[in-house]
């Protein structure tokens, strides 16, 4: 038993130092910036980070729309995959493929396609002038809202895909079975559908909320200047104050809303007290 453990660490050996040497060290050398200033070891910058009212701001603005986007996601994707995993295997490879198919697009685009549905002549606007709500055009980008649409959109795909995967690894019978014990359909998702699926909610809701709060291209074009989130805020620090110390100070803070995310997520799925 020991000999094997000690094959299977050897062999293991050479992807652990490249993962370490690649993805975790690079890590702690940025992060390393925010505590090590002026060549002592302080938290001065994460405290005058926190002092500034903007930067508080920005941070509750991106912890918001991670959060909105998630749980939007989280409900579209659920009724989506539901609707998937019951379609013949045809029709499910169909979905499925339509799914894909935005993943494939370059983010600018998908980005710049909502200047045409959102902008002042675009869809939206025009027909809401149609029906008569409203005599003028409506500002919707460079919103708050505008960049939660974008994101929404821009993630969803990978909620989706999650669910359907934990929705096809669920027993057949356990549904039927739930409705011959006299269970209504919100006691069913939220009794066995729900505890089921949950590691796939987990991943999904952890992909879509860290993707949203580390996005840069769909806060940037969709609400430019005046919604400002820690990554267009961190590119800010870096282009034009050239201050790499803040810099490092919000790549902590995201990788810890990320983190914290997938805790809470875990907690929540199997149902446990956050305190």
């Amino acid at each position: 038993m020991f000999q094997n453990r000690v094959e299977a660490l050897t062999l293991a050996l050479p992807a652990a130092t490249f993962a370490a040497l690649v993805f975790v060290l690079p890590v702690i050398v940025l992060l390393s910036g925010g505590l090590h200033v002026e060549g002592r070891w302080t938290l001065e910058a994460y405290q005058r980070f926190f002092a500034d009212p903007l930067n508080r701001l920005v941070v509750w603005r991106t912890l918001e729309l991670g959060a909105l986007v998630t749980a939007a996601a989280a409900v579209i994707g659920y009724a989506s995959a539901l609707a998937i995993v019951d379609l013949p295997a045809a029709g499910k490879s169909r979905m499925i493929g339509l799914v894909v198919l935005p993943l494939m697009i370059s983010p600018v685009a998908r980005t710049y396609a909502w200047f045409v549905i959102l902008g002042r002549a675009g869809i939206v606007n025009k027909a809401l002038m149609i029906i008569g709500l409203t005599d003028e055009p409506v500002r919707v980008l460079f919103t708050q809202s505008a960049v939660f649409i974008g994101l929404l959109q821009l993630f969803l795909p990978l909620m989706v895909l999650s669910l359907v995967s934990a929705l096809e690894n669920m027993p057949n019978d356990v549904i039927p079975a739930a409705r011959v014990l006299g269970a209504n359909w919100l006691q069913i998702f939220v009794k066995v559908v729900l505890p089921l699926t949950r590691e796939g909610l987990v991943t999904g809701g952890t992909l879509v909320f860290a993707g949203s709060v580390t996005a840069y291209i769909t806060p940037a074009i969709l609400g430019g200047s005046k919604v400002l989130t820690l990554v267009t805020l961190l590119y800010q620090r870096v282009t034009i104050a050239n201050d790499l110390v803040s810099a490092s100070v919000i790549a902590f803070i995201l990788i810890v809303m990320s983190f914290t995310a997938n805790l809470l997520l875990k907690r929540i799925a199997t149902g446990r007290s956050l305190k």
